[in-house]
C-alpha cells in the first residue's frame, strides 16, 4: 500500500528530485539524461546580490567584518517564487550552478534562500553530456564554503572600490564610474595611447635586388653589407651599396635545415577570445555569447546536444579520457602515424581529479564540423571548427618543414632568399595547413646571376598600433587582471561608460577614459597598477584555497584604500564656509548631500545644484544657441538646446509640433492665424510640417516652420 501511495505521488508530481542549474538553455538536454525522475529549473544567473541600501549604501558594514546585507535581485523576484514553488514537496533539492566561483556563489545563495540543509548536494560537471552527467549524480559534493568566501571578498571588494571610486570621480570630473578592474585595464589602453603620441618617426632604407639567370627571376632582398644588419639610415648609404652590388651576384651560400612545428595547445578562455578576434573578426562579446551557445547545446535532429565543454576556464588540460578516446579516433580517421605521443598540458602543480576543469573542447570527437554544420549559423560554426581543431590537433604528430636559404654576395654586399615546404603534414591533415613558400628555382653553388635592377626604397617607422581586443585581452592575462570570465564583459564596460571606443578594429581611449585615468594616477595610485590587481587575484585564490580568511583579505586592501579616498574626497569636497573643517558626503534620510564633518556642533549643509548643465562645443541646428548635456530624474543623460524652454530642441527626439498650434496671424488675409500642419509628399508619407492659414481654401498662405523662431508672435 505505501509503494502504490509512493507511486501515485510521485507521477503526479510529488516526490520529484529538483535540479536546479543557472541556465534554462541546459534544463532540456539535463532531464534528457536524468530522466523522469528528475525536474531540471533554472535561477538565470545569480539571484541575490549586495544591497544597496545598507550601510553607506555598499550593502556592507565595514566596521562589523564587513558583514554583507543580501537581497533579492529586483528582476529575480519573480524566479525565486517559481523556484520555491517548483520544489514544494520535492523528495530532493540538487544544486547544479556552473562549476566555478561565481557558480558556486549562486548555489549557496540558493541554498540560502531556499533553506536547504549544510550537506545538500552539490553537482560539478564541465560538460553537458550524458557520461558527465550521470558521474556527477553518482559522486555529488557539497557547497565549497572557501570557494564561496573568495566570490564573497571579490564581489565586497569590488563593491567598494567600485562605488568609492564612482563617486569621486562624478563630483569631481563629471564621469560616469571607476572600478578595480576596469581601471587598471583602461592604463593599460591609455598608456599605449601616451606611447603612440609620443612616438617619433625614423628613416631607414630598404634594398632590393632584381636577379635573372635563364628563365629564372627572382627578388632578393639585403641581407648584410660589410657583415653588418644594421639598418640603412640615409640615401647616402643606400646609394653606396647600390654602386657595390654591381652587375652579378653569386650564390655563395646554401642552407637547408628540418623544422619541427609542433601542435599548440588546447584553448582557454583567453587564448579562444584571442584567436577568435583575430581570425574571425568577431568581438570578444560575440565570442562569449556564441560559445556559451555551444557549451548550452543545439538542436540536432530534435535534440539538444552540447557540443563544448565549460567555457570559462584558464587550463589547457585534456582529461584522459577524452585523450584516449581522441587518440582512438584520430588512428580510425587518419591512420597510426598521425597519433601523437601522449602528452598534456602542465598541470601547475595541482592534481588534476575527474572532475578538474579542462580546457575548452568538443565533447565528442565523432561530431565533427562538417556534420554539426547544417545545425549551426555561421559563427556558431566558424567557432566550433576553431575549437574542435585546436583540441584534437593537439594530439597529433607535429608538422616537419624543410626551410632553404640562398645567400648570393659580390664585394661586401650579400642578398638572400628564403623558401620552405612541407615534408610532414603531421596535425596539418586536419586543420588544413598553410601554403608553401617556393624559392622558385634549385640553387647551385657558384651559380651567377644578373642583376637587372636594384631597387632602394625609402621607408620611415611608423608607431604601435592601437590596442585591438584581442591585444588587451593577452594584456590582462599576462597581468593578471581579472578573470577568464570578466575580460570580455570589462571592455564592453569601459565602451559604455564611453572611456574607449572601437573603430575598425582598434580600441582607442577617449578624452574621458584619459581624464579619468589621469585623475586616478594622481589620487588612486594602487588601483591603477596591475601588480595590485594581480596580486589580489592571488590573495583571492589563498582564500578559495583555505590558506588565509576573507576578512584578513578585504581588510588588506580596504583600509589603504579607503585612506587614499578620505584625502581624495577632502580634496575633492573642500572646507565648510562656516567653521573651516572638511566638508564630506553624508547619507540622510532623502538622500546623500555635502555638510560640515563637524555635525551636529556645525549644521552647515551645502546647496546642491541638481542637474547643472554641461556645455558642448555644438549648435542647436533649430536656433543656433550651444547645445548643453543634461540628466533627467531618473539619471539618463540627453543633449538639448540651452535655450530650453523657448527652444524646445532635443538631439535624437523627432520635434513634433502640437497638432494645429497657433503661432501668429496669418500676415495675407489678416483674419485667420498660422497653424502648423503636417506636410505630405506624393506616396502621402509625411514629410515635415509647414504653417498654413485657418481661411483655407479661402487663404492658401503658407510659410515655413521653425519651431525656434516661430514661438507664438503677433505682428
Amino acid at each position: 500500500m505505501t509503494n502504490y501511495s509512493h507511486y501515485i505521488k510521485r507521477h503526479c508530481g510529488y516526490l520529484m528530485k529538483v535540479v536546479i542549474v543557472e541556465s534554462p538553455n541546459k534544463c532540456e538536454t539535463i532531464k534528457k539524461y536524468l530522466g523522469d525522475d528528475y525536474k531540471v529549473i533554472a535561477s538565470k544567473g545569480h539571484v541575490r546580490d549586495l544591497a544597496t541600501s545598507g550601510k553607506a549604501g555598499l550593502g556592507v558594514d565595514c566596521e562589523n567584518g564587513f558583514k554583507p546585507t543580501y537581497t533579492v535581485i529586483k528582476s529575480k523576484r519573480t524566479v525565486v517564487n517559481e523556484i520555491k514553488a517548483a520544489i514544494k514537496g520535492a523528495e530532493e533539492v540538487i544544486l547544479a550552478t556552473d562549476p566555478d566561483r561565481e557558480g558556486e556563489a549562486i548555489a549557496w545563495h540558493l541554498s540560502e534562500l531556499l533553506r536547504l540543509k549544510e550537506d545538500n548536494k552539490r553537482l560539478e560537471f564541465h560538460e553537458i553530456t550524458r557520461d558527465a552527467i550521470t558521474e556527477a549524480i553518482r559522486h555529488p559534493r557539497t557547497i565549497d564554503k572557501n570557494l564561496v568566501a573568495s566570490q564573497e571578498a571579490r564581489r565586497i571588494i569590488d563593491r567598494i572600490i567600485g562605488f568609492r571610486l564612482s563617486d569621486v570621480l562624478q563630483r569631481k570630473n563629471n564621469l560616469r564610474s571607476g572600478g578595480r578592474v576596469q581601471s587598471a585595464t583602461l592604463k593599460l589602453i591609455v598608456d599605449h595611447e601616451r606611447e603612440i603620441a609620443k612616438f617619433k618617426p625614423e628613416e631607414y632604407w630598404t634594398i632590393t635586388a632584381r636577379l635573372k639567370k635563364d628563365n629564372v627571376e627572382i627578388e632578393a632582398p639585403l641581407y648584410k653589407y660589410k657583415d653588418s644588419e644594421d639598418k640603412i639610415t640615409n640615401k647616402a648609404m643606400a646609394d653606396e651599396i647600390v654602386n657595390a652590388t654591381g652587375q652579378e651576384l653569386k650564390i655563395v651560400e646554401i642552407n637547408k635545415s628540418v623544422k619541427t612545428i609542433n601542435p599548440k595547445l588546447p584553448y582557454t578562455t583567453s587564448s579562444l577570445q584571442q584567436d577568435a578576434i583575430s581570425r574571425l573578426g568577431m568581438s570578444a562579446a560575440r565570442v562569449s555569447r556564441v560559445a556559451q551557445e555551444l557549451y548550452e547545446g543545439i538542436k540536432i535532429n530534435g535534440q539538444h546536444e552540447a557540443l563544448i565543454t565549460y567555457i570559462r576556464t584558464d587550463s589547457t588540460y585534456l582529461s584522459e579520457t577524452y585523450v584516449n578516446k581522441a587518440r582512438a579516433y584520430i588512428k580510425e580517421r587518419f591512420g597510426e602515424e598521425y597519433v601523437g605521443p601522449y602528452k598534456n598540458a602542465s598541470t601547475k602543480g595541482k592534481e588534476f581529479t575527474q572532475n578538474a576543469h579542462e580546457a575548452i573542447r568538443p565533447t565528442s570527437n565523432h561530431r565533427t564540423p562538417s556534420i554539426v554544420r547544417p545545425y549551426l549559423n555561421n559563427n556558431q560554426y566558424r567557432l566550433y571548427e576553431l575549437i574542435y581543431n585546436r583540441a584534437l590537433a593537439f594530439l597529433m604528430t607535429s608538422k616537419k618543414e624543410e626551410s632553404t636559404s640562398v645567400v648570393f654576395a659580390n664585394n661586401d654586399v650579400k642578398y638572400k632568399v628564403t623558401g620552405n615546404k612541407t615534408i610532414y603534414k603531421g596535425y596539418e591533415v586536419l586543420t588544413g595547413g598553410s601554403e608553401n613558400k617556393s624559392l622558385g628555382f634549385e640553387p647551385i653553388e657558384g651559380d651567377v646571376f644578373t642583376v637587372s635592377k636594384t631597387d632602394p626604397k625609402q621607408n620611415f617607422t611608423t608607431p604601435p598600433p592601437h590596442y585591438s581586443e584581442a591585444k588587451i585581452i593577452k594584456l590582462m592575462e599576462e597581468k593578471g587582471i581579472g578573470r577568464p570570465s570578466t575580460y570580455s564583459s570589462t571592455i564592453s564596460t569601459l565602451q559604455n561608460r564611453t572611456y574607449v571606443i572601437k573603430d575598425k578594429g582598434a580600441v582607442i581611449p577617449t578624452s574621458n577614459g584619459t581624464k579619468a585615468i589621469e585623475f586616478l594616477e594622481n589620487k588612486f595610485k594602487d588601483i591603477v597598477d596591475t601588480t595590485f590587481t594581480a596580486k589580489m587575484e592571488k590573495d583571492l585564490d589563498e582564500v578559495q584555497d583555505g590558506e588565509t580568511s576573507r576578512t584578513a583579505t578585504i581588510n588588506q586592501i580596504y583600509i589603504p584604500f579607503m585612506k587614499e579616498y578620505d584625502e581624495a574626497i577632502k580634496e575633492t569636497l573642500g572646507n565648510c564656509p562656516k567653521c573651516g573643517a572638511p566638508l564630506k558626503r553624508v547619507k540622510g534620510r532623502y538622500g546623500s548631500f555635502t555638510g560640515c564633518s563637524r555635525y551636529p556642533d556645525c549644521d552647515y549643509k551645502k546647496k546642491e545644484e541638481k542637474n547643472k548643465p554641461e556645455y558642448l562645443d555644438k549648435k542647436c541646428p533649430q536656433c543656433g544657441r550651444p547645445l548643453v548635456k543634461r540628466t533627467n530624474k531618473k539619471g539618463k543623460s540627453f543633449v538639448a538646446c540651452s535655450g530650453f524652454p523657448e527652444c524646445k530642441y532635443i538631439e535624437g527626439k523627432s520635434m513634433t509640433p502640437k497638432k494645429l498650434e497657433i503661432i501668429k496671424k496669418c500676415p495675407a488675409c489678416k483674419d485667420g492665424n498660422l497653424v502648423v500642419r503636417k506636410g505630405w509628399n506624393k506616396q502621402k508619407k509625411q514629410v515635415g510640417f509647414f504653417l498654413g492659414c485657418t481661411n483655407f481654401p479661402k487663404c492658401r498662405h503658407t510659410e515655413d516652420y521653425n519651431p525656434s523662431a516661430n514661438i507664438n508672435q503677433d505682428d
